[in-house]
Formats: structure tokens, C-alpha cells, sequence
């Protein structure tokens, strides 16, 4: 069946246009055409004078809807997850496992895999954030939990079936020789809760690592005598950095002086957001420790951050309201950007011809009304789930 999408300001890479209909078919975007040149027999479904914007995609997803995907790996967990976050925007996710035992990342990966095998909506691969941290930046991290990477970790992280796996570790606590191995296998390397120098930061991205992990927040700060990871990460006009724009975690002037120094489009915008997201409740347990969400953010009983209760679609708004950044731009780091870190920028991340057909349908306050996946359409739940 041909449907054709109509009545809707489109935002396409040459910008926002009116007039036009986004024909689906299949699965994928058939085509963008002019009002006049929509085949008689498409379905047509009036967008009412909405946004349609290319669906939003996060990198770093621990939770939401009241999982935490640490606590139960399994692909009920996962659809639980994507759920919850398909209701601001995201239509594309990582499941992310915070530090944990090989055991625990072995089931993450295999519930990916069936997640996927299964064709749970949105879900692109998974996140494994940790063991390999290093403890002088471990945030909320246990870090009873870390270790090195030996050759019994590198195989299984090298054993993902199906979709993308996303690693992050400390570059320090490594070596360039097993990134390279790594990269090589397949997985894509970032940096985070990292206290690397500047000179170890640059031989990680020689040897593959292509993004950062929550740029400013748990790494080495840039400083007057060394750079540190944030200094090697400004500097360098290659690596994908990832930001969370929630007005807490990092500064947003902080945030405006990185944009200004390196292509926008090597940014990206993710939540790191935890079971919080889509709850009345804003209380969970991560690891034993009670976590509670004050003034926006996740924090345990000291005030240390623990992760988010951000999503995609208040992370868009938000890089529109507190960096100046335009509509275009800001979707841009939602959607094109995440999708060329992961690898997929020819398949998702824009609304043009042979692209999966993911889409976010907006207000003119940028408030997800609807969301289509491979061209499905997704109505949203408006009010959170009760505590």
C-alpha cells in the first residue's frame, strides 16, 4: 500500500518545505513530491498542518517507561524502553547497560540480538557502557564492577549478531592495539568516564575510536598544560561527540563554545536517560542505590548525577531554546548525525528517497503528536504512566 503523507511542513536536508508529500511504501520513503504528482491510489493521511521531521535517534538509552535494562536484559525490556522513549520522538535506540559484570553484557547482547530478530520497534543495537572505566572519573558507576579488556572480553564484545554494538571505555585503561582490534571487529569505540591525556586520547582516535561519550561530563577537562579527552575532542574535526542539553549536565554556554569549534554535524544530541522517562514516579533503584530526580536530573543521596530523566524530543527543544541552534540543526543532531556515527547515515536519519521511513510529527512547540517506524505509525500516550 502506497500512503502519502500530506498537509504537513516537511523538513528535508534542503530544508523545511510546505506543499509537498512524503509517499511510503514498503517501509522506506518512496518519494517527496509536490501536491499534484501524488498517485491517485496512495492512502493519504492528512498531517494537519504538523512538522515531519526525520525520527529522532539516541545513542545512550539506560531506561524509561520504569525499566532499567541493567536490572532485566531481556527483550521485554528493551520493547519496554523503546516504548517509552517512542513517545518523545525516538524512533531509533541503543539500549545501554551501565558497568556490569561479562556475564550481564553477554545476556545484554544476546537480548539484542532476539530484540532485534523479533522486530522490536526502533531497536538498532546496543550500548555497553563500561567495565573498562577508569575509577578517578566513575560517576555513578560501581566500580567494583570495572575491569580490563582481556581476550575473553574482546570476544564477546566481537560477538554481536545482529545491529551495532557501541562501546564505551577509558582509552587509558587500554591499549591503541586492542581499539584498532576492536574497530576492526566491527564495534564502534567511544570514549567516557575517562581521565586520559591529550596524547593517549589522540592515539585512541588513530586507531578507531570514533566518539565520545557525554562530551564534559566524567572525563579530563581541557586545562591551560593539557588538553585532556575534552581538549583532544575540540581539537579534532572527526569524532562524534555526544551532549546532553538538559541546562544541568553541562553549561549551555559551555556547550555553545564547542559547537563553535568543531562541524555541528559531529555532534549529537542523546539523553542518557534512565526509567524515570515517561513516569510519574521519579524515584529507581540503579545498582542498590536510590536515585531520585531533583530540578530535572537523576542524582543519588550524595548529589552525584546518574544519568538523566531527558528525552529526545525536551533534548531537541532544548537545542533550539538554550544553544540557539535552528530547527534543522537541532534535528540534525537527533537524527542525521547519530545515524552516520552508528553507521547507518545512508539508511535512516532524513526524509529523502530510500531512507527508512521514521519520521516525528511536531507542534509548533516542537511536542511529538505521532511517530512512524519503517513507515508504522505510532500514536503518542500524552500523560505518564501512573507511579
Amino acid at each position: 500500500m502506497l500512503v502519502a503523507l500530506i498537509n504537513g511542513r516537511v523538513l528535508t536536508p534542503a530544508g523545511l518545505v510546505e506543499d509537498q508529500a512524503v509517499l511510503v511504501e514498503g517501509g522506506k520513503v518512496a518519494a517527496v513530491v509536490a501536491m499534484a504528482e501524488v498517485p491517485a491510489g496512495a492512502e493519504r493521511q492528512d498531517l494537519a498542518g504538523g512538522l515531519l521531521v526525520p525520527g529522532y535517534i539516541d545513542t545512550q538509552v539506560n531506561g524509561g517507561g520504569g525499566v532499567l535494562f541493567n536490572d532485566a536484559p531481556t527483550v521485554e525490556t528493551i520493547a519496554a524502553i523503546g516504548a517509552a522513549h517512542r513517545a518523545y520522538g525516538t524512533t531509533g535506540f541503543l539500549p545501554t547497560l551501565i558497568s556490569d559484570d561479562l556475564d550481564v553484557v553477554d545476556r545484554a547482547l544476546r537480548a539484542t540480538e532476539a530484540a532485534i530478530e523479533a522486530g522490536a520497534p526502533g531497536v538498532l543495537g546496543v550500548h555497553i557502557e563500561g567495565p573498562f572505566l577508569n575509577p578517578k572519573r566513575k560517576g555513578i558507576h560501581d566500580e567494583a564492577k570495572f575491569r580490563v579488556i582481556d581476550e575473553d572480553a574482546i570476544a564477546l564484545l566481537s560477538s554481536l549478531k545482529r545491529g551495532k554494538l557501541l562501546l564505551t571505555l577509558a582509552p587509558e585503561r587500554t591499549t591503541p592495539e586492542i581499539i584498532a582490534r576492536l574497530s576492526k571487529a566491527g564495534v564502534i569505540v567511544a570514549a567516557g568516564h575517562t581521565n586520559a591525556r591529550y596524547e593517549t586520547m589522540r592515539q585512541a582516535i588513530d586507531q578507531g575510536l570514533s566518539g565520545v561519550t557525554h562530551l564534559f561530563n566524567a572525563m579530563s577537562p581541557l586545562t591551560s598544560r593539557e588538553p585532556g579527552v575534552v581538549g583532544a575532542v575540540l581539537e579534532d574535526q572527526s569524532v562524534w561527540a555526544g551532549i546532553i542539553v538538559d541546562g544541568r549536565h553541562v553549561d549551555p554556554v559551555t556547550l555553545k563554545i564547542a559547537l563553535r569549534a568543531r562541524p555541528l554535524d559531529r555532534f549529537m544530541l542523546v539523553t542518557d536517560a534512565m526509567p524515570t522517562v515517561g513516569m510519574a514516579d521519579k524515584r529507581f533503584t540503579l545498582q542498590g542505590r536510590q536515585i531520585t530526580v531533583r530540578d530535572g536530573v537523576c542524582v543519588d543521596d550524595h548529589g552525584t548525577l546518574a544519568g538523566s530523566d531527558l528525552d529526545m524530543a525536551a533534548a531537541v527543544r532544548n537545542a533550539v531554546s538554550m544553544l540557539g541552534l535552528s530547527l534543522a540543526d537541532a534535528v540534525m543532531m537527533a537524527s542525521a548525525a547519530p545515524a552516520a556515527f552508528l553507521g547507518l547515515g545512508r539508511q535512516r536519519g532524513q526524509i529523502v528517497p530510500g531512507f527508512a521511513a521514521d519520521f516525528c510529527l511536531l507542534d509548533d512547540d516542537l511536542n511529538v503528536a505521532k511517530t512512524w517506524i519503517d513507515g508504522k505509525e505510532n500514536h503518542v500516550r500524552k500523560k505518564p504512566l501512573p507511579v
